[in-house]
């Protein structure tokens, strides 16, 4: 018999909590269960006809790209965040997912993670497979769950001089909240004080419910890597393609990151990264508009019914995510934490959400993460194309009803 042998590291890691409520969604549906599925966060969108029919026509490249990436995506790629962002980053690194570059980032650079908390759930255990240093910064409910100047300052001046990423996450995964500019401002100033690089997670940017995304590299350009993708704003999760854009100074961190990909990954599929320049150079804004009017209809409609049922939740910002606090629920009281209420819901109500806990928030913590995507996409695009200005819940009915019987169900249990 072979002997059972793991690294340290990964033995007893679960698999990601956000792919496993999934896979168990689908499971419990096999099984003749109704399940309201708000556990993954995957786009409703379908991807832009435009960029699946670049996709078609470069479907016969099969060579091997650049590790960095086809130049002209890289291009594409700094042109886009000039653009849309009023930002120079010269260099650009193109990988399988923006989740496989902030892994190669943690490998390739000696230095600790900062993660505010809540966070989305694979950060943290990316840290843990490469027995990389890890701290979190606890946010609360009255600052909106968002990392402020102050509580970073306290943070690095309890151990100053240590090489550091901050990872930031906005429009936040598990939030759907953002940063004002004033807000950013302040944390680029502790940020250069201390010499941190910050890694700015940006792939829901476009999906800002107003269009209204700020960078942190706006105040901080010398020591900002933005982070973007096709998976959320243009509905293309499944080709895994991630980008990471870096200004001058932090090019040796690019090149580092690139020799660990030349012995990982190699290159990212070519006809997707065709694709790709076609995504970037030809941005679809009638397609993210309605995308996002439709999101800010649903969020509205989400939010009222949540504090109908006592829950506390913040005015949404962007993405397509909620996160809750429960204490004072009345359905919520008598259970020993997050993970243990989330277990009841599914079981009582089909309801399948994410526990606080799976987004390093305390164990006790009565807080839950939904993610309002289970409805057809193309169709609800459809609907808001025959709308003008704001979308009402009665506009999107006939293909959200679902989604909102869900939020019903979920209500009706905790109140």
């Amino acid at each position: 018999m072979i002997p059972r042998s793991l690294r340290p590291s990964l033995d007893g890691l679960p698999r990601s909590a956000t792919l496993a409520i999934n896979e168990r969604s689908a499971a419990l549906v096999a099984e003749g269960r109704d399940v309201y599925r708000f556990g993954l966060g995957q786009s409703p969108f379908p991807v832009p006809e435009h960029v699946v029919a670049s996709l078609r026509e470069h479907a016969h490249e099969k060579d091997y790209l650049p590790v960095e990436g086809l130049p002209a995506l890289r291009r594409a790629v700094r042109a886009f965040h000039r653009r849309e962002d009023g930002l120079d980053l010269p260099h650009v690194l193109v990988g399988p997912g923006s989740k496989e570059l902030m892994f190669l980032l943690q490998l390739a650079y000696a230095g600790e993670l900062v993660l505010p908390s809540p966070c989305w759930v694979s950060y943290g255990p990316q840290a843990r497979l490469l027995e990389r240093g890890l701290r979190s910064i606890p946010t609360d409910f009255a600052d909106r769950w968002r990392l402020t100047g102050r509580a970073l300052e306290a943070f690095c001046a309890d151990r100053p001089g240590r090489p550091r990423v901050l990872l930031l996450n906005y429009p936040g995964n598990p939030d759907g909240l953002s940063y004002t500019a004033a807000e950013l401002e302040a944390l680029a100033e502790v940020a250069r004080r201390h010499h941190l690089i910050v890694v700015s997670d940006e792939i829901y940017g476009p999906l800002h419910h107003r269009g209204e995304n700020v960078s942190i590299g706006r105040f901080y350009p010398e020591g900002t890597i933005v982070s973007g993708g096709l998976s959320k704003w243009c509905g293309a999760g499944g080709w895994r393609l991630g980008t990471f854009a870096f200004p001058e100074g932090l090019c040796w961190l690019k090149d580092a990151m690139a020799v660990a990909a030349s012995e990982t990954f190699t290159s990212v599929a070519a006809p997707v990264q065709h694709a790709a320049v076609t995504a970037f150079t030809e941005l679809d804004r009638r397609y993210l508009e309605d995308s996002r009017r439709v999101l800010r209809s649903l969020a509205r409609s989400i939010v009222g019914r949540l504090r109908s049922a006592g829950v506390r939740v913040h005015d949404l910002e962007g993405a397509f995510y909620l996160f809750a606090d429960l204490s004072e629920c009345p359905g919520a009281q008598g259970f020993s934490g997050s993970r243990a209420l989330c277990e009841q819901l599914l079981q009582d109500t089909g309801v399948a959400v994410l526990p606080g806990a799976d987004f390093s928030r305390a164990e006790g913590e009565l807080s839950m993460r939904l993610a309002y995507v289970d409805f057809d996409g193309e169709a609800a695009l459809s609907l808001a194309s025959e709308v003008h200005g704001e979308l009402s819940e009665r506009d999107l009915l006939p293909v959200t009803g679902r989604l909102l019987a869900g939020v019903d169900a979920l209500c009706g249990w905790l109140a």
